[in-house]
């Protein structure tokens, strides 16, 4: 028997049966004795468009019944490496958004306290400003992987500076982001200026817009990447809608010509080898995908990171 939680099998138990927790794995209600955790945060009232984000962390539990312990592509095997399980959802405020903060950095400094890596299902992109105070606390500023349609860099929107088009802007005037290790990759879509993009050119930030990607493999791509961040701290946060609605039609803020899911899977797999102290995906919002194939694609993208995290033996 391992010493490791394990994801329940298909064989055990069929795989629209069991548990519905990230891979069928065994829950616990702390992060105590993890050396990483799944966790959901059922939140969507940061959304500027369509809304149901709040949603995508159960259903991303649900499609990734489909996932199996082993990476057949890069050997990976995480279960057998780390002590992993779902930990459950914060329990956030639905009615009141900024409090949501506080309740959210407070559950990630608990998470962080276990030396525990959090992989968080989300929920909208708002989240991921919390999660990077909690995680700035214990690592320092980080280097930052983002994938995404947009920049998630306005100063405000309807006045407000806490929604899920601000966490970015919000994150570096913090001090929480190392600017010049932070990459943007895959945005692109109508601006209301021509220089949108620039705020984040201006303080560092390296831009890849979706068209730079178009019609080729990113794997060169991402060997720079891992170069630019160094042994530094690196945490992963990929909007859904980064990948092209073709693919990935769930979700509040559709862009056409995004990432094919191959590149997104290529992205993940290259951040293999940096420092990975956190992940989120965000954004998939269950009601505009019935089929929850933008979920399952979510929960794959969850479970890559996994395989990147320190520490994960690879079978020969």
């Amino acid at each position: 028997m391992s010493d490791f939680n394990q994801p329940l099998g298909g064989n055990e138990m069929p795989r629209f049966g069991g548990p519905a927790t990230m891979m069928r794995l065994p829950t616990q209600t702390s992060a105590e004795g993890l050396d990483a955790a799944f966790i959901g945060i059922p939140m969507d009232i940061g959304t500027s468009n369509r809304p149901g984000t709040r949603l995508g962390p159960r259903q991303i539990r649900d499609e990734s019944r489909m996932l199996r312990p082993y990476n057949m592509a890069t050997r990976a095997a995480p279960f057998d490496s780390l002590q992993v399980a779902d930990i459950g959802d914060v329990p956030i405020n639905t009615f009141n958004l900024p409090k949501n903060l506080d309740i959210i950095s407070r559950f990630y400094d608990d998470v962080l306290s276990h030396d525990c890596v959090p992989l968080t299902l989300g929920g909208d992109h708002t989240l991921t400003w919390p999660i990077l105070r909690a995680i700035a606390k214990k690592h320092g500023p980080v280097g930052l992987i983002h994938i995404d349609a947009h920049a998630d860099v306005n100063e405000h929107m309807f006045g407000e500076e806490v929604a899920h088009g601000c966490p970015f802007r919000r994150a570096q005037e913090e001090g929480l982001l190392d600017a010049n290790r932070v990459v943007q990759i895959g945005l692109r879509g109508t601006g209301y200026a021509a220089e949108d993009f620039d705020w984040c050119r201006q303080q560092g930030f390296r831009v890849v817009q979706a068209e730079q990607c178009w019609h080729k493999s990113l794997e060169p791509l991402m060997a720079e990447v891992r170069e630019q961040m160094g042994d530094g701290p690196v945490y992963i946060s990929f909007d859904i809608d980064g990948l092209d609605p073709s693919v990935a039609p769930g979700t509040g803020t559709v862009e056409m010509g995004g990432l094919t899911s191959a590149q997104g899977l290529e992205i993940v797999r290259g951040a293999q080898g940096l420092n990975i102290v956190g992940g989120d995906l965000v954004e998939v919002s269950p009601p505009y995908d019935p089929s929850g194939n933008t979920a399952l694609m979510g929960a794959t993208l969850l479970y890559e990171m996994l395989c990147v995290l320190p520490g994960v033996a690879r079978r020969d």
